[in-house]
């Protein structure tokens, strides 16, 4: 397979991590400190802890996604690398729609005391959005899977 159409989706992946990291290093921190958020401070660190461990899980499922990327390059896409690979991807998403699952009663406290009703469906993106991403590698999982067994019995019978 061509290496450009690889190098695209690896450029994509890059100007995703990009700003998650930039907000992880520089931008939550303020949060808690802010003036406007003295009445409660206390609620926001929950928030802040579970929003920091979901890039472990996040940078995890784009390190498969590079890795899947390789395995495509290299004309191994139908292998159990690949399957393994998308088993990840599926883990890190379920695993990141999980903590964010945590931090929503968190968030719902913050929107009932800041009389913001749109936080509280702000906070259900991420959920959502990870778990359409964990129903989608599972999807490709199990049809990769099926046709790496549909390629070894044609191997076998020719």
């Amino acid at each position: 397979m061509k290496r450009g159409s690889t190098l695209f989706l690896r450029m994509a992946l890059v100007f995703i991590a990009i700003p998650v990291l930039a907000l992880s290093i520089f931008g939550l921190t303020w949060l808690p400190k802010h003036p406007f958020n003295a009445d409660f401070d206390h609620i926001l660190y929950p928030i802040l802890v579970g929003m920091y461990v979901s890039v472990i899980p996040f940078f995890g499922a784009l390190y498969q996604a590079f890795k899947l990327l390789n395995y495509i390059d290299k004309n191994e896409a139908f292998s159990e690398l690949s399957v393994k690979a998308l088993q990840k991807i599926k883990f890190c998403a379920l695993t990141f729609s999980g903590l964010y699952v945590l931090v929503l009663p968190f968030v719902y406290v913050v929107a009932e005391i800041d009389d913001a009703p749109g936080l509280i469906l702000m906070g259900m993106v991420p959920t959502f959005a990870s778990l359409v991403i964990a129903v989608f590698a599972a999807v490709l999982q199990r049809l990769l899977k099926e046709a790496i067994d549909i390629k070894s019995e044609n191997d076998l019978t020719v």
